[in-house]
């Protein structure tokens, strides 16, 4: 019997190492997950749009182009989704990472928000709609390989 694999999305900040301290734990716990996310490129998400279909003189119409193609990406891998990771960073506001959350919980799809305790407030809402409450990446990790295997975290 095959054991069952899990998809993750990995939603929000973009600036930081946060997916790639996932992955490690993933793998050094060899769970069965397949990892999915946006593109975390900046400017390719950004620019997509207009490379692909033309440029805009005004800067609204060149960031709906791209954000349209985005949203597809997004919101086929969410849909597809076992658990959503959503991780609000320190440097920047992750509007889209609010609305991930939001259009997670609205499928049913079990959510953890990933956070410094200086945004529990402002998180407020997103976190209640959440199913857990990470500070680390590694804690995600533990979390899921408890979720996956049930197994408890060793001291």
């Amino acid at each position: 019997m095959t054991q069952r694999r899990w998809t993750i999305y990995l939603s929000g900040e973009i600036h930081s190492d946060w997916r790639e301290r996932i992955q490690r734990g993933i793998d050094d716990l060899k769970l069965p997950i397949d990892i999915t996310a946006p593109i975390v490129v900046h400017e390719d998400s950004d620019d997509c749009g207009v490379a692909i279909f033309g440029a805009e003189s005004d800067k609204f119409w060149h960031d709906r182009k791209g954000a349209q193609l985005n949203a597809m990406r997004t919101r086929t891998l969410i849909e597809e989704a076992d658990i959503v990771v959503v991780r609000f960073g320190e440097k920047f506001k992750q509007w889209n990472a609010a609305f991930d959350a939001g259009f997670a919980a609205a499928l049913g799809t079990p959510i953890i928000t990933l956070h410094p305790p200086e945004h529990d407030h402002a998180l407020k809402e997103v976190d209640a709609a959440a199913n857990a409450v990470a500070r680390e990446p590694e804690q995600v990790v533990l979390a899921l390989s408890y979720i996956i295997g049930g197994t408890m975290p060793t001291a």
